[in-house]
């Protein structure tokens, strides 16, 4: 999603606050954006404007067309510095980026899992970097993202240059949610919250792009118009998706066959969510309500919750995915089949009584 010859950035619910941010004159910007609305690609047009050597008019847009904004466009731009998690770095096909945690030698470094931290090292690489001396002679720019991925020893090396950047470098970090900062790094920069489109403008945008039942996965993505375009990319269609909650019910684990574990565990919570909301008389969020099956056991579905939690809060670990996600469908599946259970045992629903 880069910045065409006309300017203008392709996520149009975001222009208004790529105007707002160019109107300031911060040195340092804290960027706060929902998952899937497009902050990165944001982050990445401002920077592009920053840089731009065309100087697009009062509007302040980036031309698209000078060799600055081309070099941004092909991420060698050598004033621009992002700074992204390796895990990020891999889902994006940012690849030949000075990973050398990427290495394909079969060594142990090579096998492990990418990092979704912002290391400390990193940091200071930023730091040392953006005290040099610019080489296109406009600006130095540093893009972090997500900021809550830096620990709390990066997060605080960090401090003394968002205070005092050197020259006219600028900094801009994006976060899903500002409370997960350092109440010291959020002091230090002005704000910008992105306002996710509306419905209808996101399912124009997604038609636009070729997404073939793009009401069904918006809904999957929880309103992001780039997540869906994703799921999309990545083979997910409305067909599969809304016929996933029944297949978990079944135990039908090969319907997340050659799924990643994070894509696939975020399905499966998606569905737990939902499975909990419809036992509760709510209308599911991420599922076509007819397609959620009813009666799920209330304290199965906590328990299967709690299990897919713990599981993406380790989901670097070498696990064999086929197996996990055989095993966290036939937790799942158990939700149903425990109910069923229940009834058969205890027909008048006492068993629902609180102990």
């Amino acid at each position: 999603m880069v910045v065409g010859e006309d300017g203008l950035l392709p996520l149009p619910w975001l222009r208004p606050a790529l105007q707002q941010a160019l109107d300031r004159r911060a040195h340092a910007l804290l960027l706060q954006a929902a998952p899937g609305i497009g902050g990165l690609e944001f982050m990445l047009t401002l920077a592009q404007a920053w840089l731009c050597e065309a100087h697009a008019g009062a509007a302040g847009r980036p031309c698209g067309r000078c060799e600055s904004c081309r070099l941004v466009q092909a991420r060698t731009h050598p004033d621009l510095l992002v700074v992204l998690p390796e895990a990020l770095r891999v889902a994006l096909g940012w690849t030949g980026q000075g990973d050398e945690d990427a290495s394909t030698d079969g060594s142990a470094k090579g096998r492990r899992k990418p990092s979704r931290q912002i290391r400390i090292d990193e940091v200071r690489l930023a730091i040392d970097w953006v005290t040099q001396s610019s080489s296109r002679g406009r600006a130095k720019v540093v893009l972090l993202h997500p900021a809550e991925a830096m620990n709390l020893q990066a997060a605080s090396a960090l401090l003394k240059t968002l205070e005092e950047p050197p020259g006219e470098a600028r900094l801009v970090l994006g976060t899903r949610d500002e409370a997960l900062l350092l109440p010291t790094v959020r002091s230090r920069c002005q704000r910008i919250r992105l306002a996710a489109p509306q419905p209808g403008e996101a399912l124009a945008w997604l038609q636009g792009q070729g997404v073939r039942d793009p009401q069904v996965l918006l809904a999957a993505a929880g309103g992001g118009p780039l997540a869906a375009l994703d799921m999309a990319r990545a083979g997910v269609d409305g067909a599969g998706w809304t016929a996933l909650p029944g297949a978990v019910r079944t135990g039908q684990a090969a319907s997340l066959a050659g799924w990643p574990v994070p894509q696939a565990l975020d399905a499966l919570q998606k569905l737990c969510h939902d499975a909990l909301r419809v036992s509760l008389g709510v209308a599911p969020r991420y599922f076509p309500p007819q397609s959620v099956p009813v009666g799920a056991s209330l304290q199965a579905l906590a328990a299967w919750s709690r299990s897919l939690a713990r599981v993406a809060r380790h989901d670097e670990h070498p696990w064999n995915e086929g197996l996990l996600i055989e095993a966290l469908v036939a937790e799942g599946r158990a939700c149903w089949q425990e109910a069923t259970t229940r009834r058969a045992r205890d027909p008048r629903g006492l068993d629902k009584l609180p102990a």
